[in-house]
């Protein structure tokens, strides 16, 4: 055999090696959200995977488990931690566990418009977004997901009336439990795919939700009222743990940050204008919107405002997050009288 030969089978088996190892380089990640198939959290899952696969040649690729079939968001935060599970798109309640401040802006009643939210987000997702990086989380930012409205069986727009209420809070949401019992309510908490049977048997008859979420959920089947009242700002985000994320390269991870952050982002945008186009559907299908008097609007606001400070003094999320946030609603606002 001539050396020329010899060579030539060196090659070819350097060759052979290194597609075997660009093979066993793919990595897959597990991502887990209770989003079902449709939804603008799906698409943009399914969008990013494509993109994502695509541009690393194959060697990423996201494998999505919709619609809460991997539990929910304390199941999948346990699975999360074991790496059973890689990633997730979480509600705020379902991500405080390993990050306590991510629920900052859910205190009930703290936003009083869109417009406030906005201002104060522009000044503090990146924080909050820092936050879950010390907890070894990397996440893509913050998609809101809408303001929950009151929803339920009777015309009732005064705290006292609700007390007579049977409210629904999410099971394994502490923040939703700690919210009504500002208003001396007591929930019944329930999974979310319990919450149409329980208003159907009568278990409760009262539900705290977006339009989007109310619809899409059948819910909105099942009361005749909202009070236009913007208890909690429902958002979610969406994190990678940050030992799964650290296995990919350094352009992979650039690739998939890169995706993500896109894809979220794309989410929060639509996310307003289809809670609109659901709150008018409502309308449409025979749901009267109350309006609460004044009196009884400032009696939920005050009750919400002493509850709040309760809740920093029992560590519920950091005092120096909330002394900024609500600082900047003081800037908002004092701005907004001037104009």
């Amino acid at each position: 055999m001539t050396i020329f030969n010899r060579l030539a089978q060196i090659c070819v088996l350097m060759a052979g090696a290194l597609m075997s190892l660009t093979s066993t380089h793919a990595t897959t990640l597990k991502i887990a959200t209770l989003s079902p198939e449709g939804t603008a959290w799906m698409k943009m899952l399914r969008q990013a995977a494509s993109n994502i696969e695509q541009r690393t040649d194959g060697s990423v690729k996201l494998k999505i488990y919709p619609g809460g079939v991997m539990g929910d968001d304390k199941a999948v935060l346990r699975k999360l931690r074991v790496g059973q599970l890689h990633g997730a798109a979480l509600t705020s309640g379902g991500v405080m566990q390993p990050y306590q401040d991510i629920v900052l802006y859910n205190l009930p009643l703290t936003f009083r418009s869109a417009e406030e939210a906005d201002y104060v987000r522009e000044r503090m997702d990146s924080k909050l977004m820092a936050g879950l990086a010390q907890n070894k989380f990397v996440g893509f930012g913050i998609a809101e997901v809408g303001f929950a409205y009151p929803m339920m069986q009777k015309a009732v727009t005064s705290v006292a009336g609700f007390q007579d209420l049977r409210v629904w809070a999410p099971d394994n949401d502490p923040g939703a439990m700690k919210a009504y019992g500002s208003f001396d309510l007591t929930p019944i908490p329930l999974p979310i795919a319990d919450v149409l049977t329980g208003l159907q048997t009568g278990l409760i008859d009262t539900i705290g939700s977006p339009p989007i979420g109310a619809i899409a959920l059948q819910w909105h089947t099942q009361v005749s009222h909202a009070l236009n009242l913007p208890l909690l700002y429902v958002y979610g985000t969406f994190a990678i743990t940050e030992r799964a994320f650290k296995r990919l390269s350094e352009s992979e991870q650039q690739i998939v940050t890169e995706e993500l952050t896109a894809g979220v982002k794309a989410v929060d945008q639509v996310s307003r204008q289809d809670n609109d186009k659901a709150a008018a559907a409502l309308t449409k299908q025979g749901i009267v919107w109350l309006d609460p008097k004044p009196e009884e609007a400032d009696e939920w606001f005050a009750l919400a405002a002493q509850a709040n400070v309760k809740l920093i003094d029992e560590g519920y999320v950091s005092r120096a997050m909330y002394d900024e946030m609500m600082q900047h609603l003081s800037d908002f606002r004092a701005a907004a009288k001037t104009d």
